[in-house]
């Protein structure tokens, strides 16, 4: 290989994982199956596009630039009490609310970012479960503000563009949240296939040696962290909107292990786990719910035992491992 062809190699590679794949197209053609195959489990549908977008935030950070949290949901938390303090002050218009979600849970991305790019592996899990856990107890202490344990009152989504009501079966809401995450998505999908994203990625595999080549670890840490946390703000204000409802679950510890499981079900770092992984679980909690409602937890620790020792990769990863193997074969 000449010179030239190596200096073009990582150009041609993001061009050729930049184009659309048949796989890809049905996946988001069988998302609009709700509407007509489930039309009376659509809040569920919303709740599982709310949940993927979470995850989606999550897996910039862990999955493709290796920062480890345990703390996501202060970001989801940040924007679901934003969109919900809005709301109960006379602004309900919903997209202008999930700016306003994105804008201040960036911010504390941002400010938080500081600290996380100075440290890795263990270090960031106690950081991260330190910061969630200090901005869950401020929410509780501040009830006059968030209304503590009782939950945030008086929030009222105006209608959709001013048409779009959101009604009791969700179909407004499923649209709304699925249309959002969709352009989330988009976002997301061109910024790992940019060099930006080829960075993150060395980043992840040898932090140290990055910076030689000209990517400045601290920096793009510190970059991806706040738009990681901008989208966590933006599925919370999705799920205060949808739901007209805000309490402390959304900064409870217990979210930021969910999203934590999703991604390890899809695969982390393939940009489709963590929407594969929020469909399974909230699926499989709805369902194991249903059955067993005291011990539903233990068949969800069950499904992820199983998938950790047969499919370390994730549902995707195992996939793509079958694929290779069949390709070869």
């Amino acid at each position: 290989m000449t010179l030239a062809e190596k200096a073009s190699a990582p150009v041609l590679y993001l061009r050729a994982q930049t184009r659309w794949r048949p796989v890809e197209i049905v996946f988001w053609i069988a998302a609009l199956s709700p509407y007509l195959l489930f039309p009376n489990y659509l809040s569920l549908a919303s709740q599982i596009a709310i949940a993927g977008m979470f995850a989606l935030s999550l897996d910039l950070i862990l999955g493709y630039a290796g920062i480890v949290s345990l703390g996501h949901a202060a970001f989801f938390g940040t924007g679901a009490y934003t969109a919900g303090l809005l709301s109960k002050h006379g602004w309900g218009e919903p997209l202008s609310g999930l700016v306003a979600a994105a804008v201040v849970a960036g911010l504390v991305g941002y400010a938080t970012s500081f600290v996380i790019c100075r440290f890795r592996h263990l270090a960031l899990i106690m950081l991260t479960l330190g910061f969630g856990l200090l901005l869950a107890e401020l929410a509780n202490s501040l009830g006059w503000l968030t209304g503590g344990m009782d939950g945030l009152q008086g929030i009222h989504t105006w209608k959709l563009v001013g048409y779009f009501k959101f009604d009791l079966y969700g179909k407004t809401a499923f649209g709304y949240a699925l249309a959002v995450l969709f352009v989330v998505f988009l976002f997301a999908r061109r910024l790992i296939h940019s060099p930006f994203g080829l960075s993150l990625r060395g980043i992840r595999e040898n932090f140290v040696r990055m910076p030689a080549i000209g990517a400045p670890s601290r920096s793009h840490i510190r970059t991806i962290y706040t738009i990681g946390a901008a989208i966590a703000g933006v599925a919370g204000a999705l799920l205060t909107q949808t739901t007209e409802t805000v309490s402390l679950d959304s900064l409870d510890l217990s979210r930021s292990a969910d999203v934590v499981v999703m991604l390890v079900l899809g695969g982390a770092g393939r940009l489709y786990g963590g929407l594969i992984g929020a469909v399974i679980y909230m699926v499989a909690r709805d369902q194991f719910s249903g059955i067993a409602p005291q011990f539903w937890y233990f068949w969800i620790g069950l499904l992820l035992v199983a998938v950790v020792v047969f499919l370390p990769n994730g549902i995707l990863g195992g996939l793509a491992k079958l694929a290779s193997r069949w390709s070869r074969a």
